[in-house]
């Protein structure tokens, strides 16, 4: 492995927040440029759904040279085409060299996937004087039918499994794949088959212990509801969030921040069961709490950054 002390781009220590990930189409370097100006904590720049085949090598061209033009790469990704495809090789050619700060990688199909990524991208790593693993890894991974029965398929070590940091789920090309014509019910929540991928998503993320990253919210419009899914997705488990508008951003980041209530809380339960060592349950404002209330603490702190 190369010394990455001595490389331009070592593998850096912390990554960025993951609340908000904000899709900008590649073949728009004004939408690029507003979305990586604005407060996403990841900017996707999109080589997949959003740009034509026909614009896809005017595309690569423009990423990259957008990539190469900003100080702030680390939270600037890059949505590749699926691996299946054929166009992901001509994606990392183009854009590597500029060394984005992770991949999107969507119709995931599992760890398999991941380690097939991982082998091109060691070799364009090598290739252009990047550390070893810098570029992480995110993957969509409810995209096609066969893709929904390997959620669990990324926990584990396996070739490239350091790479991935986060999963997040699809409900607009799964619909595709299976021929449906409703997504939603008449109250606008997800029909089963989407709760499912929902669920199978938040559930495959935490057996990998990466980051698990709600899909969008395509009506851009309705901030109202985009609020009340965002903290709906949370209390369950979810920690991020896709947009596809500017004006999403500021909405998901505060839903998917601590509040002072919470954090207060949490320090409380901390502080609590230091002050008793060697108890399983603790009382706390009336109520008895417990490891497992311990540990939700530790990590609602964590991910506001704040230390116990």
């Amino acid at each position: 492995m190369p010394d990455t002390a001595a490389l331009p781009h070592a593998l850096p220590d912390t990554l960025p927040r993951m609340r908000s990930w904000l899709f900008a189409p590649g073949d728009s370097e004004r939408k690029m440029a507003k979305a990586a100006d604005g407060e996403a904590d990841i900017v996707l720049l999109d080589l997949e759904d959003s740009v034509l085949p026909e614009a896809k090598p005017a595309a690569r061209e423009a990423v990259a040279a957008f990539l190469a033009s900003r100080t702030d790469s680390a939270r600037l990704w890059v949505r590749i085409n699926p691996l299946a495809g054929g166009e992901t090789a001509a994606d990392l050619e183009a854009i590597m060299a500029a060394a984005p700060g992770g991949l999107f990688l969507p119709k995931a199909e599992g760890s398999t996937d991941i380690a097939t990524l991982d082998a091109m991208l060691t070799v364009l790593e090598e290739r252009h004087g990047l550390a070893h693993g810098c570029t992480r890894v995110a993957a969509l991974v409810t995209e096609t039918p066969r893709a929904m029965f390997l959620c669990g398929d990324y926990a584990g070590d396996y070739p490239g499994s350091q790479r991935l940091v986060a999963m997040s789920w699809g409900a607009e090309d799964l619909s595709s794949a299976l021929g449906a014509r409703v997504q939603h019910r008449a109250d606008g929540s997800y029909m089963p088959t989407y709760e499912l991928a929902r669920s199978l998503c938040l559930l495959g993320a935490v057996a990998a212990g990466v980051t698990p990253v709600e899909t969008v919210m395509p009506d851009f419009r309705d901030l109202d509801r985009l609020r009340e899914r965002a903290l709906m997705v949370r209390s369950q488990g979810y920690r991020g969030m896709l947009a596809i508008h500017p004006a999403q951003v500021p909405v998901i980041n505060a839903a998917f921040t601590p509040s002072d209530e919470e954090v207060a809380h949490a320090r409380a339960v901390v502080r609590a069961f230091a002050e008793n060592p060697g108890k399983g349950t603790v009382a706390l404002d009336g109520a008895m709490v417990d490891i497992p209330h311990l540990k939700l603490a530790r990590a609602l702190l964590a991910d506001a950054g704040l230390a116990e």
